[in-house]
C-alpha cells in the first residue's frame, strides 16, 4: 500500500505547502481536491496544468487521485453531469492522475450507470478511471458495487472505499470488502468519534474499525493507494493534518508488512 494525503485536510494552504506537507509526512502521493479554493480545478489552462504536474512530480510525489464533486446519480438531465465529469477526466489526464473521484448524490443506479457508460470511451482513451466513493446516497459497498455492476464498464470504473461511511451506515468492514471485490481501487482512511458524531480524531482514538479493514486489505494483498482524508475543511477546529499523518503512515506500515 502507498500513502497519500488529501488537500481537503489543508484549508487555506496553497499547492506548494500541500506538497511540502505530503513529502514531509512520508507520503508517496497527493490527492488533489478539485475546488477554486485549492487552485486545482477544470478551469486551469494548459500552462497552469503543466505547472501543477511539474511541481508535484518534481518532489518525487505522484497525484494519487483528483477528488471531484460530480454527482454521478444526481437528479436532472445527463448533459451537465457528463460534461463536468469529462472536464475532470481531461484534467486528470493532463495532471497524470489515474482517477477522478465522484459522489453518488442520488439513489437511482440506472441514471449513474448510464452516465458512466457514456464517458467510458473517453476515459479509456485518456487512460483515466471514474472512482465512485462510498458516500451519501450510496454509502455502502453493496450499493456502489450494484451501480458499477449495472454500468458494466470495469476497465474505466472503480470504487473508493471511505472506511467511515459504510461502517456508520451499518455495513461491516468484511461485508463492504466482500461487496466491493474487484471494483476496489482506492482507500480513504480516517477515524471519527462515532457513527453518529463524525468529527475527525487521530487514528485509533475513535470508533472506526481501522484494524479490521486493514487486516482485510492486507490479507487480500491490496497494494493500491491509501489516502488520509482528514476533513479539516469541514471541521476547522481539529488539529492540523501534519499531526495526524504519522498515524496514517503507521497504519499503512502495519498492514503492508
Amino acid at each position: 500500500m502507498r500513502l497519500a494525503v488529501s488537500t481537503l485536510g489543508m484549508p487555506g494552504e496553497g499547492l506548494d505547502r500541500a506538497i511540502e506537507i505530503a513529502a514531509g509526512g512520508g507520503c508517496h502521493g497527493l490527492e488533489l481536491r478539485l475546488h477554486p479554493d485549492t487552485g486545482v480545478h477544470a478551469g486551469l489552462d494548459a500552462a497552469e496544468r503543466r505547472s501543477v504536474r511539474e511541481r508535484v512530480e518534481g518532489t518525487g510525489l505522484e497525484i494519487s487521485a483528483l477528488a471531484g464533486y460530480v454527482g454521478i446519480c444526481a437528479p436532472g438531465p445527463d448533459e451537465p453531469v457528463v460534461e463536468a465529469l469529462l472536464a475532470d477526466l481531461r484534467l486528470a489526464a493532463d495532471l497524470g492522475a489515474p482517477g477522478v473521484r465522484v459522489f453518488p448524490r442520488g439513489g437511482d443506479a440506472s441514471v449513474g450507470a448510464r452516465r458512466l457508460k457514456s464517458v467510458s470511451g473517453t476515459a479509456a482513451t485518456l487512460g483515466v478511471r471514474v472512482l465512485v466513493e462510498t458516500h451519501d446516497s450510496m454509502a455502502t459497498g453493496a450499493a456502489v458495487a450494484g451501480l458499477l455492476a449495472e454500468a458494466g464498464c470495469p476497465e474505466t470504473t472503480g470504487v473508493i472505499w471511505d472506511l467511515l461511511h459504510p461502517w456508520r451506515h451499518g455495513e461491516s468492514s468484511a461485508d463492504t470488502f466482500a461487496a466491493l471485490g474487484p471494483h476496489l481501487s482506492y482507500v480513504q482512511v480516517k477515524d471519527a468519534v462515532s457513527a453518529t458524531d463524525t468529527t475527525p480524531v487521530p487514528m485509533w482514538t475513535g470508533s472506526v474499525p481501522l484494524d479490521e479493514a486493514g487486516g482485510l486489505l492486507h490479507g487480500a494483498g491490496y497494494d493500491g493507494w491509501v489516502s488520509l482524508e482528514w476533513e479539516r475543511t469541514w471541521y476547522p477546529q481539529v488539529a492540523p493534518v501534519e499531526e495526524i499523518l504519522p498515524g496514517a503512515a503507521e497504519w499503512v506500515r502495519r498492514f503492508t508488512a
